[in-house]
């Protein structure tokens, strides 16, 4: 499967829940708000020396924008916003929400990426669909080397354990190997890496510095 047929089933899929359950935790279909709070938490303490920072948010963070909020509203000083999403629903909802953020723009064309001092994907490698596993990995692979070359000061992701209960796992999601993610932005991204698995969830986040 292509990279183009990749993203094509990736638009239908979110535009499809957006338009059923529109501004929601429903939409990116995490289980609740409080899951999505744990995760931005994960993903921001790669944060940690108070300057002032831009953020590229791959995934609006969870798809309808409320990463910015929870950045801002942790004490985090983001001078300057740019959401990124495939959805052209979610989009709209994401601008819709920060409508009053002047830092704030947003796209849906990967050209239009800009180099930011920090860059987060909040669940965007999780749910691979009908994409075979290897496939997925691969594609999952050249979207972290590309989120790395805009990188000033640290990425973030986080991703699905294979860690997880084989009976609780789903077919139309992506489980991966930690010890191969980090081993891999390890050896090819930078030497300051660290693997978080440990806050209670069947998932993981790696930081990876500058």
């Amino acid at each position: 499967m292509t990279n183009d047929a990749i993203l094509s089933n990736q638009v239908d899929h979110w535009d499809r829940l957006a338009r059923l359950h529109g501004a929601t935790f429903r939409a990116t279909d995490w289980p609740s708000p409080e899951r999505v709070e744990l995760v931005f938490r994960q993903l921001a303490a790669i944060w940690g020396d108070g300057r002032p920072g831009t953020v590229l948010d791959f995934g609006c963070g969870c798809g309808y924008g409320v990463l910015l909020e929870h950045l801002r509203a942790n004490g985090f000083d983001v001078t300057a916003y740019h959401g990124h999403d495939v959805s052209a629903e979610m989009l709209a909802h994401a601008r819709e929400r920060s409508r009053d953020a002047l830092s704030a723009t947003f796209s849906g064309d990967p050209d239009q990426l800009e180099a930011a001092d920090y860059v987060f994907a909040a669940g965007v490698f999780n749910e691979k669909l009908e994409t075979d596993a290897t496939v997925w990995r691969d594609y999952v692979v050249h979207t972290i080397d590309r989120l790395w070359s805009l990188t000033r000061r640290g990425l973030a992701f986080d991703i699905l354990t294979s860690y997880s209960d084989p009976d609780r796992m789903r077919p139309d999601l992506f489980y991966a190997d930690p010890c191969w993610f980090f081993d891999y932005c390890k050896r090819h991204l930078s030497r300051e890496v660290a693997l978080y698995h440990d806050y209670g969830v069947y998932e993981f986040t790696i930081h990876v510095r500058r």
